[in-house]
Order: structure tokens, then C-alpha cells, then sequence
């Protein structure tokens, strides 16, 4: 991942746990100490919000196509 990371400049991480505390955190702070000199944005988080679990607003909670997209266009236009 640190060699996509380098080539392109930026990172994305999805998935669908909070972000706070998630494992898109640890992969976001990794990256950051090991290509730190390359990132041309910042590290885009798409994730569940730091609420618990509401199975009633799972379509609200969970990432989508939605939010991914709007993330890409986040760190392309940066």
C-alpha cells in the first residue's frame, strides 16, 4: 500500500466501522509516519460515524458509493 501511496500522492481508506478508534485509523497513521513526504492531500477517512451502531439508519451509517465518490473528489482537487 506505502508503494500506491508514494506513486500517487494520496489515500483513501474505507470501511465500516467509526472512525474514531477503527482500523482505518492505524492504517491512516502507518502512511503517515512511512509516506509523510509524498501525500499530496490529506488521508481521506470514508467511515461509520462515531455513534453506536444504528441498524435502523444502516443506509445512512454505512460507507457508500456516495461517500467514497465524494472523498476521491476531495483529494483530487486538494
Amino acid at each position: 500500500m506505502a508503494a500506491s501511496v508514494r506513486k500517487t500522492g494520496r489515500l483513501i481508506v474505507s470501511h465500516e466501522a467509526p472512525v474514531t478508534c477503527g482500523f482505518g485509523a492505524e492504517i491512516s497513521a502507518k502512511i503517515q509516519e512511512l509516506c509523510f513526504l509524498s501525500l499530496e492531500a490529506p488521508i481521506q477517512r470514508v467511515c461509520g460515524f462515531d455513534t453506536p451502531f444504528p441498524l435502523v439508519f444502516e443506509k445512512l451509517y454505512m460507507p457508500d458509493v456516495y461517500k467514497n465518490y465524494d472523498a476521491i473528489k476531495k483529494v483530487m482537487e486538494f
